[in-house]
């Protein structure tokens, strides 16, 4: 089993509709990951959004963090900074602010893989420039 995953909006989305294109790619990679999942507020925020024509959508993403699959350690007060310097460096992408908040994570936990959907991954580099390991389909 995986464990030490940071989780992007796109594989929370997916695993929580069902109508969603990659809703099995993100239940069986879910299944192979230990709780808990890290990610940020930012993300949430996009996952509620993204998730709110769903009845039980937010609600359902609320309850993974009750339930200690998904927690939120990551402070942007504290990090705002190095999120706004990536978010700089990247501004031709251009990179959201969950996307610098979860790079910045993996910065500090440099164990740790990204569980994503989204393509701008790839050209990430955390610390100037180092890969950030993934987890994602072969798109």
């Amino acid at each position: 089993m995986d464990r030490d995953v940071i989780v992007d909006t796109g594989p929370l989305v997916a695993y929580l509709n069902q109508r969603d294109t990659w809703h099995d790619w993100a239940v069986a990679r879910l299944s192979e990951i230990e709780p808990p999942l890290e990610t940020c507020e930012a993300v949430l925020t996009e996952a509620s959004f993204l998730l709110r024509g769903d009845a039980r959508g937010p609600d359902a993403l609320l309850d993974l963090i009750k339930r200690g699959h998904l927690v939120c350690r990551f402070q942007i007060d504290q990090e705002a900074e190095h999120v706004r310097r990536l978010m700089k460096r990247y501004a031709d992408v251009p990179m959201s602010l969950a996307d610098a908040c979860l790079v910045r994570i993996t910065e500090e936990r440099r164990q740790a893989k990204v569980l994503t959907l989204d393509g701008d991954f790839r050209r990430y580099r955390r610390l100037g420039r180092q890969v950030i390991p993934l987890i994602s389909p072969k798109q």
